[in-house]
């Protein structure tokens, strides 16, 4: 027979695998872009609906899982961490599948395209912006590791090497977006002054994406260090 556990009764379901859950989800909606840009340069915005679709459901379904994480998490002392530690995190990855929702929507309902001469840079900056995402994933799925150990140990040590990896594809990412920016001065002379505002726009949104991604592991850097 069962043996009820009454400190099992008293923490509740513990939070974190619905925080791991809803962080896997942010970056599915993040991953989407890699495709829909695909879409977008053979200029094919049936496909990029499709995509944009799936995008907003996956953003849907993140606001979902925070709402339910945010209406169940316990208010008791006995969290293995700060109740606002968690919902601070829970917030910088929503972010993640808003932005992405947010590129995908500005850039359907223009029907925009990126100048040939810039295609290779942005396939380059989407899918690093989309590997600092990943990245910040996996650290996240460490978090009931660290929880097992106490924050000790070798795992922390895990960790924080995760976490400077995922700096530094943001690092990338930064570059890639200098790079690209300049790329777009150069030739915006040629383009419509709308597009090119638009273009920015696209650009910084991007690259706010990767930093969103970042801000995540800095969070659970904070963590580590209580």
């Amino acid at each position: 027979m069962a043996i009820s556990n009454p400190l099992s009764n008293l923490f509740g379901r513990s939070p974190i695998k619905p925080i791991q859950e809803h962080m896997a989800v942010a970056h599915q909606a993040a991953e989407q872009l890699i495709p829909f840009f695909a879409a977008a340069a053979a200029n094919n915005w049936q496909e990029g609906e499709a995509v944009q679709q799936r995008i907003g459901e996956l953003e849907n379904t993140a606001d979902e899982h925070k709402k339910n994480i945010r209406m169940h998490l316990p208010k008791s002392l006995f969290l293995p961490v700060p109740r606002s530690d968690l919902l601070e995190l829970l917030s910088m990855q929503d972010q993640i599948a808003n932005r992405a929702k947010d590129i995908s929507g500005i850039m359907l309902g223009r029907k925009m395209q990126i100048p040939a001469s810039l295609q290779a840079e942005m396939t380059e900056f989407v899918a690093t912006a989309v590997a600092t995402s990943a990245q910040a994933l996996k650290a996240i799925n460490e978090l009931d590791e660290l929880l097992e150990t106490g924050f000790s140990g070798r795992e922390i040590k895990v960790v924080e090497q995760l976490i400077e990896e995922l700096d530094a594809l943001e690092n990338k990412t930064d570059k890639l977006e200098v790079d690209i920016r300049a790329g777009l001065f150069a030739i915006e002379a040629d383009l419509p002054a709308v597009e090119v505002m638009f273009l920015y726009k696209v650009f910084d949104w991007v690259g706010d994406l990767a930093d969103r991604a970042e801000k995540v592991g800095t969070r659970l850097q904070l963590l580590l260090a209580r």
